[in-house]
Order: C-alpha cells, then sequence, then structure tokens
C-alpha cells in the first residue's frame, strides 16, 4: 500500500498540473486502474480525461436503477461516443421490487443505511472485489462536501486504493470549458436517492 507521505509529496508535485499529467503518473504507480462512474454532472471529463491515456480501462458504472431517464439518455450517448469499456453493476434486489416493500427512506429513516447498502455500497464492493484495482480513478473535487475539501488529488480509499481524483481543483466553470472544447454532452437532470442535499457524502468516499 502506498504510504502517507507519498501521498503528501505526489499532491504537493501535481497540485497545479494537467489532468493529463495526473492520469499518466498514476498509471505509471500501477497499470492495474477502474474509473468509476455514476453519469452525473460533468462525468463526462473524467471519462473522457482517462479514455484519453488508456482507452481500454475498465468503466464501472454502479446504476442504482433510480436514475432520471435523462440520465440514461446521457449515459447511452457518451458510453458510445467514447467507446467505453463499461462494466455494470446493479443492486441484487429491482427498484420495483424495493418500493413495494421500502420504497426510498427518507435520511433519517431507520431502513436508510439498508437503502444505501443495498443500492450504492453492496454493487460497488461486488465492483471492486471482482476489478480488484490498485488505482481507482474519479470526478471527486474541492468544495463537494467536508470529507471532500479534506482529500486532495491523490488519496487512499477505505479498501487501500489509490484514490486520483484529476480535476480536484477544478471548478464548473472550468470543466464546462473542458467539455465545450471537447465536444463531450453534459446533463444535470440527475438524481441520487440516497442524498436528501447535494453536498451530503454519498458513503463511497467517506
Amino acid at each position: 500500500m502506498i504510504k502517507e507521505n507519498q501521498i503528501k509529496e505526489l499532491n504537493e508535485t501535481y497540485k497545479s498540473a494537467k489532468p493529463s499529467e495526473i492520469i499518466q503518473k498514476a498509471f505509471e504507480l500501477s497499470k492495474e486502474a477502474v474509473v468509476t462512474t455514476n453519469f452525473r454532472p460533468y462525468e463526462a471529463a473524467i471519462l473522457h480525461a482517462v479514455n484519453s491515456v488508456e482507452a481500454n480501462i475498465p468503466v464501472v458504472w454502479c446504476d442504482t436503477g433510480y436514475n432520471t431517464p435523462q440520465t440514461y439518455r446521457h449515459a447511452e450517448k457518451v458510453i458510445k461516443e467514447l467507446s467505453l469499456n463499461i462494466f455494470l453493476y446493479v443492486p441484487k434486489q429491482t427498484s420495483a421490487h424495493r418500493d413495494v416493500v421500502m420504497g426510498i427512506p427518507s435520511i433519517d429513516a431507520p431502513e436508510h443505511a439498508l437503502f444505501t447498502e443495498q443500492v450504492k455500497l453492496e454493487p460497488f464492493r461486488r465492483a471492486m472485489d471482482e476489478h480488484k484495482p490498485k488505482v481507482w480513478f474519479t470526478n471527486l473535487r474541492q468544495g463537494q462536501t467536508a470529507f471532500r475539501d479534506s482529500i486532495g488529488i491523490f488519496s487512499v480509499s477505505k479498501g487501500g486504493v489509490l484514490k486520483v481524483s484529476p480535476f480536484y481543483y477544478w471548478s464548473d466553470t472550468d470543466l464546462d470549458k473542458y467539455l465545450e472544447e471537447n465536444k463531450l454532452p453534459n446533463e444535470f437532470k440527475y438524481f441520487d436517492p440516497t442524498k436528501a442535499l447535494e453536498n451530503r457524502e454519498c458513503g463511497l468516499h467517506a
């Protein structure tokens, strides 16, 4: 496992680096990598950036089953345009079944932890167990949640995987420009059933 002092050094060295340079460095550390996505706003940027360096990287999509029609159409468009090597992971129970027995519980409901486990955490663990990556590319950015403000470009996940966020210091305006320059689509009609607030941590990263 990568040591804390190495993480600190990487974050200092690459603080002002281009996403492509950060991605290149991560691949130098290990080729055993995945990029995760949920096709929320601005996800096309990380998918394009990583795919431009390594075209066949496994792209892990954990679909909760509650995405908007717009998100599903957007996902299909991005997958096709970037020729993504997509691996889809879904909950073991259908959303139709869960709607009958549980529904979408509110944040403070006792069932919320079980709901999050079923629709997000279990499929994600299954994906990571199957791929066993040493590097995990993600589109976390500073300013999204208090936890994310503390991690930097390079961090280590709970499972000991090197987590790399090449756009960590980028603003929405920066990403708008990146999408425009690379003729990439974006979609804002996105729904995460496990979060009541946009700045609430989803459970995968904290």
